[in-house]
């Protein structure tokens, strides 16, 4: 095991592909730490802050005990591009917060009822807004949103009217509110009369 360790294939294939996969680990605790952060967690943040430094660490041990070998300081950056991007992929997957949803509607845009009606059938909540903007006057529709509705409300809006005018601004927290219901996955049980099961328990006693 020690000769595999001293051999030329650990030391320029097996170690910087470590060193790769590490850091992209790295750097994606990172990013989402700092997403953690900026929401104010105050349990997730510090655990991923313990594992990020303790990856970086045990990497940059490895380069600096092998110095000499540029290809470690390419394996490190390489590590360093891809964890960024991993760590967006995987902050968008998650989809965690919420998201303010602003919609300017004409006041004279006779679909201005029908998109309303549609959040609201979709389970968004919608407050409305008079307003006057700079071609006249305006409805402004709001609506909170969890980040990972975005897609559906911004299908129900370009739907309604391609040319309506909304802005997305991100929520740091909420309290309370409404959104669509979460799709369940419990297994539906068939219908049980509890009367005539009973009937037929005491008539088996009676037996």
């Amino acid at each position: 095991m020690e000769g595999f360790f001293s051999s030329d294939l650990f030391a320029w294939v097996v170690l910087p592909i470590i060193i790769i996969l590490a850091r992209m680990i790295d750097v994606t605790l990172g990013t989402l730490r700092i997403i953690f952060v900026s929401r104010g967690s105050r349990l997730a943040a510090p655990i991923l802050g313990f594992f990020e430094v303790l990856i970086w660490i045990l990497v940059i041990s490895q380069i600096m005990q092998n110095i000499s070998n540029p290809l470690y300081y390419f394996a490190y950056a390489l590590g360093f591009a891809l964890g960024n991007y991993l760590g967006i992929m995987v902050e968008e997957k998650l989809a965690i917060g919420f998201l303010v949803l602003r919609i300017f509607v004409l006041k004279e845009n006779p679909g201005k009822e029908s998109l309303m009606e549609k959040l609201i059938g979709a389970g968004f909540g919608v407050t409305t807004v008079e307003g006057r903007g700079s071609t006249g006057e305006v409805t402004l529709l709001y609506s909170l949103i969890r980040r990972k509705d975005l897609d559906e409300a911004v299908a129900i809006i370009e739907k309604a009217d391609s040319r309506v005018f909304y802005s997305i601004e991100p929520v740091k927290a909420a309290h309370a509110g409404i959104f669509p219901a979460k799709k369940s996955h419990k297994i539906k049980v068939p219908f049980i009369d509890a009367d005539d099961t009973r009937r037929r328990m005491t008539g088996n006693f009676r037996k």
